[in-house]
This record gives C-alpha cells, sequence and structure tokens, in this order.
C-alpha cells in the first residue's frame, strides 16, 4: 500500500512475521524523524539518487554514510537513525529481526535412566 509522508512516499512491498520490504522516493531534501527500533535491523538500498544516513552512537557522535546507486547500510537494533535525501532518491528499506542462534529453552535437564 502506497502511502504519502511529508518527504515522500513509502509503499509496502513485503510484510510478514520477522521480514519488510519497503520501496521509498524521498524527495530533495526530504528526511525521516530521528528514531531507533526496539528489535529490527534497518538496511537501506539505494536504487537512484543520493540518500544519506545519520546513525547516533552510545556517544551522540554522528556518523554519516552517503550512500548511491546499488550502495546499502544496515542500522542495527536500538540505534538510533535518520535518513536525508541529498537529490531525488528511491531507496528500499528491508526490515529484519534476527534470532537468537539458539533458540532452545530447557524447563529440565536430560539424562540416561
Amino acid at each position: 500500500m502506497k502511502q504519502s509522508k511529508i518527504w515522500g512516499t513509502t509503499n509496502d512491498l513485503f510484510f510478514k512475521n520477522n521480514v519488510e520490504i519497503h520501496r521509498i522516493e524521498i524527495n530533495k531534501g526530504g528526511f525521516c524523524s530521528k528514531h531507533r527500533h526496539e528489535y529490527k535491523f534497518n538496511m537501506f538500498f539505494v536504487e537512484s539518487g543520493e540518500l544519506e544516513v545519520s546513525i547516533w552512537t552510545p556517544e551522540s557522535t554522528i556518523d554519516k554514510t552517503v550512500l548511491k546507486h546499488g550502495e546499502q547500510s544496515a542500522v542495527p537494533p536500538n540505534v538510533f537513525h535518520r535518513f536525508l535525501a541529498k537529490e531525488d532518491t528511491v531507496a528500499y528499506e528491508i526490515y529484519w529481526t534476527e534470532l537468537s542462534p539458539s533458540d532452545i529453552i530447557r524447563e529440565t535437564v536430560g539424562g540416561v535412566e
């Protein structure tokens, strides 16, 4: 579903369980709010244009990465970030959550009888 945003548009392409893919069109100078995701990784893949992704470190330092056609960058969960279009940009936002490498929760210990 395509939705208008103050910075452009977003279109949900895939939305299942722990993976989401959105195609975003961002007008030059458009930016999203500074925010974080509690559990989700947030990857940006640029199809066209130029997108600046800012992340804030725990020390409040801002790390800026400028992405161009074919480039991508991922932001881990709980990291404040924001994007800014340096020119009209089309990108894909891909969200996912990672499961623990060990998803077993034992209530008892096995043994030999």
